[in-house]
C-alpha cells in the first residue's frame, strides 16, 4: 500500500509542473470560451457558424455542374485579375475552399479558430483581422508577380493564374492574435515557427501568404496593445470637456453674471 501511495505521489509530482504550464498557457482562454458557450451555446459564435456554413455551401456548389464557374465569378481571387475585381471578390474568397484539399479541414479550422476569436477578440475585431491579413497576402502575391522572380520577394509570372482563396491565412492570423491577447506565448511561438518552417521547407504561394498574414497579425496585435486605449481616452476627455462647458452654454442670454 505504501509503495502504491509513493508511486502515485511520484507520478503526481511529475505531472504537476506540466499541469501548471498548461493552465498558465490556456487556462484563461479555456475558462472564457467555456463560460460563453455554456451561457449562449452557438449564439456566442454566430460569425464562426455563418463562416462555416458558407465554406460548406461553396464546397458543395463548386462541385455541381456549372457550379465552379459561379463560385469563380463570386469569390475566386487571382493575382492576375484587375485590382477592383479582386477587391470585390475578396469578402467571399475567404469562404471558398481549395479544390484539392479536404473541406472538413477548413470547416474544423474556421469553426474552432473563428469561434474562439469571436469570443476572445470580439466580432468586429475578428472580421478586421481576418480580412486585413487575407488582403495582405493577396497584395503580396500581386506585388511579387509585378516585380518578377529576379527580386528577393518576387514571384514567377505563372503565379498570377493561381487560385488564391480560402480561410487558412485568416485562421493562422487569428490564432496569433488570440494567443497574444491571452498571453499564450508558447502557442503563439509554435504557430509562427510552424508557418515559417512550412514556407522554408515547402515554398509555395500559400506558405508565403501565411507568413505575410502572420506578420500583419503581429502588427495588429502590437498596435492594439499600444494604442488600444488611446482613442477611448481621447473620447472620454472630449466628453468631460463637453460636460464642463455645458452649464455655460445652457445659461440664458439675459442672465446676470
Amino acid at each position: 500500500m505504501n509503495q502504491r501511495t509513493h508511486a502515485g505521489d511520484e507520478r503526481r509530482g511529475r505531472v504537476a509542473p506540466i499541469r501548471r504550464a498548461v493552465v498558465a498557457e490556456w487556462g484563461t482562454l479555456f475558462v472564457t470560451v467555456r463560460d460563453q458557450l455554456a451561457r449562449k451555446r452557438l449564439a456566442a459564435v454566430p460569425l464562426a457558424t455563418l463562416a462555416t456554413f458558407l465554406i460548406l455551401l461553396f464546397s458543395v456548389v463548386q462541385h455541381l455542374p456549372g457550379g465552379e464557374r459561379l463560385v469563380t465569378h463570386l469569390g475566386v481571387v487571382k493575382a492576375g485579375l484587375p485590382l477592383d475585381v479582386s477587391l470585390l471578390r475578396t469578402p467571399l474568397s475567404l469562404y471558398v475552399p481549395a479544390l484539392d484539399l479536404p473541406v472538413w479541414g477548413a470547416l474544423a479550422q474556421v469553426l474552432l479558430v473563428f469561434g474562439i476569436a469571436e469570443i476572445v477578440l470580439g466580432r468586429r475585431m475578428t472580421l478586421l483581422i481576418a480580412y486585413a491579413c487575407t488582403l495582405a497576402g493577396t497584395f503580396f502575391a500581386r506585388i511579387g508577380v509585378a516585380i518578377g522572380p529576379d527580386h528577393l520577394l518576387g514571384l514567377p509570372e505563372k503565379v498570377a493564374q493561381y487560385r488564391d482563396t480560402g480561410p487558412s491565412a485568416a485562421v493562422v492570423a487569428l490564432a496569433v492574435c488570440v494567443a497574444w491577447k491571452c498571453r499564450a506565448w508558447f502557442t503563439m511561438g509554435a504557430v509562427l515557427a510552424t508557418m515559417v518552417g512550412e514556407a522554408v521547407l515547402l515554398p509555395n504561394l500559400a506558405g508565403l501568404e501565411h507568413v505575410v498574414a502572420l506578420m500583419t497579425a503581429v502588427l495588429i496585435a502590437a498596435s492594439a496593445e499600444v494604442f488600444g486605449s488611446y482613442w477611448p481616452r481621447v473620447l472620454s476627455g472630449v466628453g468631460a470637456a463637453a460636460l464642463v462647458t455645458a452649464p455655460d452654454n445652457r445659461r440664458p442670454s439675459g442672465a446676470v453674471l
